[in-house]
């Protein structure tokens, strides 16, 4: 009788021929990656549509009128096809947002997508510079508070938080604009650019810095950043408090890490310690924060827009609610959604590089 061959019974050649290659392995790593985002958009698009059918906010009486005879109201309801089943409506809705028609606004009477592409780029120039300052600010004060726990300077910087939760937004506008613009004449006023560069200035890109600069118009690029600077800060100002405050949470977990002993005990200088080991470690979970403090800068801006008479996405937003225009509503909260979700796999995408561990997932 001929003797079975151990290792031809062995689990582990069956186990290894059944594990995937590493090609195999990027492939669905790259599947489920455009699942995620084909699911998230989907429902993303599901909330905006049920929240349409569901306010007590009449799309055909919007547009028409409430004094507009039966017949107008029937022939454009079956127009906007809001005769038809929910799952028809739906569908509809899809293949119009897919395409980038979000519809007419009522308030405007220009397509949404139209408003949307004057209003975003302001949001985001805004938002930008302010996501520079705060978390240009908040890593380093946030790394200087815990590496000097229990110190004078942890307690300032806690203080330094704490005031940009507590304060205000909208008082800490109007007070900035009082002294810096009104009092001490530093910056200018309200408003993207004065109007003596308004007319002149022909816009590409919808960023005002970005067209004065690729015009050539120096001057009119030295005016629209002194209106920028103002609202950027202010905005950084906030972000920085929540960066700061969840840095110095990060870097006081790393700091207390095994790793850190070992590297003291090796004799690495503290510097090298706290800026290429720990805060490298620590900067796997900092960067969602730093993403969502983004996002929520870019959605969250309308009470610094307002007093700043900043013309962006989130004035935009608020006065097509405060005139049941719902069509532009939807089409800046679906914006504002995608962005989100954007950069959430963004920062997933930038957890690869950051942390190699999660490359062999």
């Amino acid at each position: 009788m001929a003797v079975p061959d151990p290792l031809a019974l062995s689990p582990a050649p069956l186990a290894a021929a059944r594990r995937p290659s590493p090609h195999a392995r990027r492939l669905q790593a790259i599947g489920r990656f455009l699942v995620v985002i084909v699911l998230t958009y989907l429902g993303l698009l599901a909330v905006t549509f049920f929240i349409g059918r569901v306010i007590p906010v009449d799309p055909v009486l919007a547009m028409v009128g409430d004094n507009a005879p039966p017949h107008v109201v029937a022939r454009v309801r079956e127009e906007m096809g809001l005769n038809k089943p929910v799952y028809t409506q739906f569908a509809i809705y899809l293949r119009k947002v897919l395409s980038g028609d979000f519809g007419t606004s009522v308030l405007t009477a220009n397509p949404v997508m139209q408003d949307i592409r004057r209003a975003f780029p302001a949001t985001m120039e805004l938002a930008s510079l302010g996501i520079l300052f705060g978390a240009g600010f908040g890593v380093p004060l946030g790394v200087w508070a815990a590496v000097r726990r229990g110190t004078w300077v942890d307690q300032l910087v806690r203080i330094i938080g704490l005031v940009g939760y507590s304060v205000p937004i909208f008082w800490l506008g109007l007070m900035a604009l009082l002294v810096f613009y009104a009092r001490l004449g530093w910056v200018a006023g309200p408003g993207r650019i004065d109007v003596a560069y308004e007319f002149t200035l022909v816009p590409v890109t919808g960023f005002m810095l970005l067209d004065t600069a690729m015009a050539g118009e120096w001057e009119a690029f030295g005016n629209a950043f002194s209106h920028l600077i103002l609202p950027a800060a202010l905005l950084g100002y906030f972000s920085m408090a929540y960066i700061s405050r969840m840095t110095r949470s990060f870097m006081l977990n790393e700091l207390a890490q095994e790793y850190v002993i070992a590297a003291r005990a090796k004799g690495l200088s503290e510097a090298r310690i706290i800026w290429r080991h720990a805060l490298r470690n620590a900067m796997v979970p900092l960067v969602t924060v730093v993403a969502l403090s983004y996002a929520g800068l870019l959605e969250g801006s309308v009470l610094t827009e307002t007093v700043f008479a900043w013309p962006g996405l989130g004035v935009y937003i608020t006065n097509s609610l405060q005139n049941a225009d719902m069509n532009a509503v939807l089409g800046g909260t679906i914006v504002v959604g995608s962005v989100f979700i954007g950069l959430n796999l963004l920062s997933d995408l930038l957890y690869t590089l950051l942390d190699p561990r999660t490359r062999t997932r």
